[in-house]
């Protein structure tokens, strides 16, 4: 969390010791009923924080509006000077922001907890990194594709077609189920192995493709290649204590909680 936090403050040019209302954002912006509930926060106080995110963020915008600086090229400096985005209306910057928000901190700190899980959960796969950490760069992919830490995407037809032998009519909502396809054996062989030196191991979905594939793929497998480098550095082990709780969710695909124990190097 500390990590993509402090990316995502970078990146916005955000105040960086409030850096941690992202984190808050960004968790009600994907939060279930019940997870709201859980935290003692209601739907009203979530949308409230929400209304938060749009207040501060707008001051940034003004603040940075009719100011462009090539020396300052944060998202928001760019959104409130770009031809095409200076004229977005309050609702599609909200809209904006969160998926910038969750989609830098959401998806890659699950899929940080969810490689420190799926090496041990398969201590063949540690070892092959312990003896050679040139894998790491191949080991994200995998890990982003074994974790794919958001299960899936919804979109709307644009005309009426037929797929699989199904029919969808123009405005029907379809979901793209990102997890499916990274476990598809027709496509991907060993699909349900966790295998850190595969190859062809970008070919996954986990960052969507075409029109809309992510557009901080290559921050986030930055990010995962820079902490294993470190780790690997000054661990022999992250060890997994207890059993991982997971987010209540048919969209994130994450962790509420991950216990482990660090083993320095010998």
């Amino acid at each position: 969390i500390e990590l993509t936090t402090g990316m995502l403050a970078t990146l916005f040019d955000f105040p960086y010791e409030d850096r941690r209302k992202l984190t808050f954002w960004s968790d009600m912006a994907t939060a279930s009923p019940e997870q709201v509930g859980a935290v003692g926060i209601t739907e009203e106080e979530r949308q409230q924080a929400l209304m938060e995110c749009l207040e501060v963020f707008t001051g940034l915008w003004k603040d940075r509006e009719g100011k462009p600086d090539s020396d300052k090229l944060d998202l928001i400096t760019l959104l409130s000077n770009g031809e095409s985005t200076r004229d977005l209306d309050p609702m599609e910057y909200l809209g904006t922001l969160v998926l910038l928000i969750v989609g830098g901190n959401d998806t890659t700190r699950n899929s940080i907890s969810g490689g420190v899980l799926a090496l041990n959960e398969n201590p063949a796969e540690y070892q092959k990194l312990r003896d050679d950490l040139s894998l790491i760069p191949n080991m994200v992919s995998e890990i982003i594709r074994w974790q794919t830490p958001l299960a899936h995407m919804r979109r709307t037809a644009t005309q009426d077609t037929e797929l699989g032998g199904k029919s969808i009519k123009k405005g029907d909502k379809v979901i793209m189920w990102y997890v499916s396809a990274n476990r598809d054996e027709t496509a991907i062989d060993r699909a349900n192995e966790f295998l850190i030196d595969r190859p062809n191991v970008r070919r996954h979905r986990s960052f969507g493709w075409g029109a809309h594939f992510c557009i901080g793929s290559r921050i986030a497998e930055m990010q995962l290649r820079i902490l294993w480098e470190e780790v690997m550095q000054r661990f022999s082990r992250v060890e997994v204590v207890g059993d991982p709780v997971r987010v209540r969710s048919t969209f994130v695909k994450g962790f509420e909680e991950l216990g482990v124990r660090l083993h320095p190097m010998p």
